[in-house]
């Protein structure tokens, strides 16, 4: 991409775009659809026969194009339907083309390759919401960020979201208990192939969390017992019957302790709170304010983050 061509996209970034799905989903559709045109553009082409509507413009199309970079999540589901706005920036995005073919600046393969840059801006600013709704149970709303945090894994594979949520959320609460006094380490960090005891050690307790308990993590369990540590482990709804299964296979079944994370998390703001609705909110903004900022000291992707809405 020339120098020009870059200064000229981020300031119509600026001015017209920004961190918003639907206008990213526009400029990648009007971007791939000029590859097809000849110059300069005539603005006609580029609206259906009655006018009032983008080519092309829908989910499936612009998750075509970012896949084609290697980007598997998803921008917009939603079909070709046109805002005025976006008629608004359709036509100013299609001056710019011109205007840059016209100065001899144009690269469309790499004007692409900007606007899906912007479009991973856009999903690495977007937190996980953790949503306190008062008519369902807090094991619910607990659930419901996990959820977020799989259906993420799914569209980014690779990255074990799910479990880089838990590993955090669990250490914000213990924090909270040993008034900041836990140490913290990275997901990718993860103890059951180090020589950490734990995820985190408090008093002789080793805590590990984990999504899917497997064999590596009983033998650690074991090791655990053998240093004189009680090891406590932390997992899904799903993993706990695994869990259970493979330290009884183990001979250890009763000597260590299996607890989903729902309950882990919903059982102490209970307490914390008093059973009191009002100070509920407060505690649970407790945990969310302190996993936040152990994602800051912690990790580089910044979209672990959870935003919470009491």
């Amino acid at each position: 991409m020339t120098t020009v061509q870059r200064e000229t996209l981020a300031a119509f970034n600026d001015r017209y775009i920004g961190l918003s799905k639907g206008s990213l989903s526009l400029v990648l559709i009007l971007t791939r659809n000029a590859k097809l045109k000849t110059f300069p553009l005539d603005k006609a082409e580029f609206v259906t026969a009655k006018g009032g509507q983008v080519v092309g413009l829908g989910g499936p199309a612009v998750k075509k194009i970012l896949n084609d970079h290697g980007v598997e999540r998803i921008l917009s589901s939603e079909g070709g339907r046109t805002s005025r706005g976006n008629m608004e920036r359709m036509n100013a995005y299609l001056d710019v083309l011109n205007d840059l073919h016209a100065r001899e600046a144009l690269d469309l393969e790499d004007a692409e390759r900007y606007w899906v840059e912007r479009s991973l801006a856009y999903f690495d600013a977007l937190p996980f919401i953790f949503k306190l709704d008062p008519s369902r149970s807090l094991r619910a709303c607990v659930r419901d960020l996990l959820a977020q945090a799989v259906e993420r894994q799914r569209e980014v594979r690779g990255t074990m979201y799910a479990g880089a949520v838990m590993q955090h959320l669990v250490g914000a609460k213990l924090d909270l208990i040993a008034k900041g006094s836990i140490t913290h380490h990275g997901f990718s960090v993860a103890d059951a192939p180090s020589n950490r005891s734990g995820d985190f050690l408090i008093g002789d307790v080793a805590i590990h969390v984990t999504t899917a308990p497997g064999e590596a993590l009983i033998r650690k369990c074991q090791a655990n017992l053998s240093s004189g540590l009680r090891p406590l482990i932390v997992t899904t709804e799903d993993g706990v019957g695994g869990a259970k299964a493979l330290s009884k296979q183990a001979a250890v079944d009763e000597r260590l302790d299996v607890i989903e994370i729902e309950q882990f998390i919903a059982t102490n703001v209970y307490e914390w709170s008093g059973f009191e609705r009002d100070a509920r909110t407060t505690t649970v903004k407790d945990i969310i304010d302190r996993y936040n900022a152990i994602i800051a000291d912690c990790e580089s992707d910044p979209s672990l983050r959870i935003e919470f809405e009491g």
